[in-house]
């Protein structure tokens, strides 16, 4: 089926709609180490070698280190979200979060952000305490100042937090690309259900792609 196009003010806009310089941005989803590194949460799988980790670790993290990178050259803005709490208590924690005993206290180190995206001065980092960033963080907000149409969207998990980003998203306005191997969950059946769960919402592509379409606005 024919991509469909739509008339957006003076633009014509499809759901792969070539990015804009000034207009694109990168959302890493919940980046952090005490997800992505085994054996810091009891809730998450802890073996190394486990399928969650290994993908982690083969693919999902060198693919979002390339596209991070380029996002850099090419000078498109920059978030993190992780979850946190804005309280050393988490008082202030969603009842979801409550119920589940998930709590990662305010400061916390394992809380922080991989070493291998490591945030930059300038880069921002959006605690929250809810699966949806657009639910427990300003984002909507921050996007709309930093002039985003196009936002791009890699981390864990695929059908849990990186599927709320993508749905609230779009719900909102914003033109939404999955990178389809930047992202993870814990097995490759609930990975590739998710996408086919939300593809009506974003455009699914690869890492190679965004990296050339990244490389373009930089041209």
């Amino acid at each position: 089926m024919a991509a469909i196009e739509v008339q957006y003010g003076k633009d014509l806009l499809r759901r792969d709609s070539a990015y804009e310089a000034g207009m694109t941005s990168v959302l890493f989803v919940d980046m952090q180490r005490i997800w992505c590194e085994p054996n810091l949460d009891p809730t998450h799988p802890q073996d190394v070698n486990s399928y969650y980790h290994r993908r982690l670790r083969e693919l999902v993290i060198p693919n979002q280190v390339r596209i991070l990178e380029a996002a850099r050259a090419a000078k498109c803005d920059v978030l993190h979200t992780i979850i946190e709490s804005l309280t050393l208590d988490g008082r202030d924690r969603s009842l979801d979060h409550k119920l589940s005993d998930m709590h990662v206290p305010k400061g916390c180190p394992e809380g922080r952000v991989i070493d291998a995206l490591e945030p930059i001065d300038n880069e921002i980092i959006l605690p929250k305490t809810s699966s949806g960033v657009f639910n427990s963080t300003n984002i909507d907000y921050v996007l709309r100042n930093l002039n985003t149409r196009y936002l791009i969207i890699a981390g864990v998990v695929t059908d849990q937090c990186v599927d709320m980003a993508v749905r609230d998203a779009s719900d909102r306005g914003y033109l939404v690309t999955v990178v389809s191997d930047a992202c993870a969950t814990y097995s490759q059946e609930r990975h590739e259900a998710a996408l086919r769960a939300y593809s009506g919402y974003c455009w699914i592509t690869d890492t190679e792609t965004v990296l050339e379409r990244l490389r373009a606005l930089k041209a």
